[in-house]
């Protein structure tokens, strides 16, 4: 089959009729016929003439390469929104399309793909967020600019449901609007699920009737897709306020399930675990913002997005653009909270809002459960940190007359771990 097939010049592909991998390749070929390699092998080629091809499938649903960048070595494919299945096979049909077996490709060295243009016809096949950034924000009765300090219960394992929730209720007092699990606790038995929900749920009940406040608490129901289905069901029966699904290890078609029943009215706490095996190297795989724009059609309501200062991802811009895109317009669908975690203590807190921006869930672990002081003024001094950071007051000024904000800076410091 001719590489012309798979070729179109920019002003012949409609952006409301076609998804777009933009995609980051590296190969001997050259970036035309490489794209062209990689429109073959997603759509209607293979590596050898067939006499099973048809005109019809030809003219309807060859992916086409319309546009490339040769100094950043990018390439632009359109898909015809024929090529896909949206109601029933969803986002598995989508990624084993954009993001299918061009990575293993002999013809490239590198390839990983970048960005996907979605266009309102095909987003429409999918839930999006229940509730998003401002109905995340409603339940808690928070006001935008301000971020939310979340915490993730620590050790990340070993506790029992009553010392996870005596965690939870010191973080809490101490001024946490959300309270999660580690993405490696689920059901173990030295802390089953509907057991730790229960005291959790309990002890945030006394929060709000000694405060006033209500604190969410993201209980980790990642399972296999029946057990998930039936753990959710059990969570809302113990009176939980919110979910928690690790998304990859998962599947999105998880995510999906729980956001589009009706039964389940909760905001879903979306973790990215093992994301860094896909999303890590700059030369090949997937980008964090192709996984975030997968999670936001899915119906996640909060995704964890990475740090500007932390133990993690440390590349500022790029984190940044991913939680400019969940926060704003795109095809119709609610926002998504941004979640930055990951080594965060009170010195690195401002550093983190400054270069991400305030609408942002704030996630501490050991920058809470590590404070020489305990959990609750670990709590406190966080949220000093955000308030210090809100008022443009530097944070060494504000720790003078703030004790716990003192302590934590005099243990860790402004250094990034």
């Amino acid at each position: 089959m001719p590489d012309d097939v798979f070729m179109a010049s920019p002003e012949d592909i409609d952006p409301d009729s076609h998804i777009v991998g933009v995609y980051y390749v590296e190969s001997g070929l050259g970036l035309w016929r490489a794209g062209v390699e990689i429109a073959k092998e997603e759509s209607i080629g293979t590596w050898t003439e067939l006499t099973t091809m048809t005109q019809r499938v030809v003219e309807r649903l060859a992916a086409k390469v319309y546009k490339v960048d040769k100094e950043k070595r990018l390439v632009w494919i359109a898909y015809p929104l024929e090529l896909f299945d949206l109601d029933c096979g969803g986002i598995p049909n989508l990624l084993s399309i954009v993001a299918g077996n061009l990575f293993g490709l002999s013809a490239l060295e590198n390839v990983r793909l970048i960005d996907l243009k979605i266009p309102r016809e095909a987003a429409r096949h999918f839930p999006g967020p229940k509730f998003g950034m401002e109905g995340v924000r409603g339940l808690v009765g928070s006001e935008m600019g301000v971020p939310h300090l979340g915490t993730i219960i620590k050790p990340k394992v070993g506790l029992s449901p009553r010392e996870t929730a005596q965690v939870a209720y010191e973080a809490a007092i101490g001024g946490v609007d959300f309270v999660k699990d580690d993405e490696t606790l689920t059901n173990q038995p030295f802390c089953p699920l509907e057991e730790r929900l229960s005291h959790v749920m309990e002890k945030l009940d006394q929060v709000r009737e000694e405060t006033g406040r209500t604190v969410l608490y993201a209980v980790n129901i990642t399972a296999q897709h029946e057990a998930m289905m039936e753990l959710a069901d059990r969570a809302i029966e113990q009176g939980a306020n919110m979910l928690m699904v690790d998304v990859l290890t998962a599947g999105f078609s998880a995510l999906q399930s729980l956001a589009e029943d009706p039964s389940i009215k909760l905001p879903i706490h979306v973790h990215r675990a093992m994301h860094a095996a896909i999303t890590r190297n700059p030369r090949h795989g997937i980008h964090m913002l192709v996984l975030a724009k997968l999670v936001r059609l899915a119906g996640g309501d909060q995704l964890h997005t990475g740090t500007a200062a932390g133990k993690m991802e440390k590349e500022a811009a790029e984190v940044r653009k991913i939680d400019d895109f969940l926060r704003g317009e795109w095809n119709g669908l609610k926002t998504v909270f941004p979640v930055a975690s990951g080594g965060i203590h009170p010195g690195i807190v401002e550093e983190n809002i400054r270069l991400l921006g305030p609408d942002l869930v704030i996630n501490a672990g050991g920058g809470i459960h590590g404070h020489p002081m305990g959990v609750r003024a670990g709590a406190r001094a966080m949220r000093q940190a955000i308030e210090a950071a809100v008022k443009g007051i530097p944070v060494e000024e504000y720790a003078k007359t703030h004790e716990e904000l003192r302590v934590a800076l005099e243990k860790w410091g402004k250094k990034y771990a």
